[in-house]
């Protein structure tokens, strides 16, 4: 596969992306790159539930998050194994025969060209879920319209400012909720199956992040201003990493006072959704990324 000027992540760089190595903002070629395809049990509960979400990481990211959790594989693209679009395929295939609830695509971008081919050579008989940071542009979004049946962004900061210091990305704010508001658009309500399942849907997270429990109401404000229906994901799993480290403001998890404080007033606008427990910043949580569930590929 070769890309051509491209224009898939809010960049727009622009690049020439060969196969296999691009000179783009993402640093990838066109042809997807993996680093686990695997049964993951730490979503939520209407995606993992008893047989887990069959995640699929793929390597690199538009965005430039100094607290990734998944660092070594967005930002320092450590891990990875090139697949074709019908090895992408084959890798749902074993998903789904293990039991997968889902097919959970994580930060894809920059691969949806390959993704949507892969979908072409099979949709899966369980739901397709787009799991992605949130800076994503419409056009692209549109691509996997029918493709994909529930999308799962991040809808990080309400504040540019900070976007553009944490995240390398100051646009961050109104790309991302045009992007929230195109996946909603293409999903409608969410829709569960008598287990409480999503099987159609947007369901939006938050991360709360030490010392920005202001940004974290304004982002639920917007929230409960403009998608009211759609089910939120307070996630308070956040620990150091990368290079959080090494910033003094973001070298701790947040504190009891902060959790209550956006919990409360997540409860006081009514949203639905899901609170994730302080237990759960944990970096155990944080799964490996030694191309586990690749290793079929060489035998078939």
């Amino acid at each position: 596969m070769r890309i051509e000027h491209c224009a898939l992540c809010p960049r727009r760089c622009g690049a020439l992306r060969e196969a296999r190595e691009g000179n783009g903002f993402c640093r990838m070629g066109a042809d997807p790159v993996v680093a686990r395809a695997a049964l993951h049990f730490w979503e939520e509960p209407c995606l993992s539930g008893t047989r887990g979400s069959g995640a699929v990481f793929f390597t690199g990211c538009s965005l430039q998050c100094v607290f990734c959790q998944n660092y070594q594989i967005s930002t320092e693209r450590r891990t990875g194994r090139i697949l074709t679009p019908q090895e992408l395929s084959d890798v749902f295939h074993r998903l789904v025969s293990q039991g997968a609830h889902n097919i959970n695509l994580v930060t894809a971008t920059h691969f949806v060209p390959a993704v949507v081919q892969a979908l072409a050579l099979w949709k899966p008989p369980v739901p397709v879920v787009y799991n992605c940071g949130g800076y994503e542009t419409s056009e692209t979004l549109r691509m996997l319209e029918g493709l994909v049946d529930i999308y799962l962004p991040d809808l990080k900061y309400a504040d540019g400012e900070l976007a553009g210091r944490l995240s390398g990305a100051e646009d961050y704010v109104w790309v991302s909720r045009a992007a929230v508001l195109e996946m909603e658009r293409q999903t409608g309500p969410a829709v569960y199956d008598e287990n409480g399942m999503m099987r159609k849907g947007t369901l939006v997270r938050h991360l709360m992040l030490p010392g920005h429990t202001r940004d974290s109401i304004a982002v639920l404000d917007w929230l409960a201003a403009n998608l009211p229906g759609v089910p939120v994901s307070l996630m308070a799993q956040y620990v150091p990493c990368g290079k959080a480290e090494r910033i003094p403001e973001l070298n701790r998890r947040i504190t009891r006072r902060e959790y209550e404080k956006v919990q409360d007033h997540l409860f006081s606008l009514n949203l639905d959704g899901y609170v994730q427990e302080q237990k759960s910043a944990r970096k155990d949580f944080i799964p490996s990324f030694q191309l586990e569930g690749l290793e079929c590929l060489d035998r078939c």
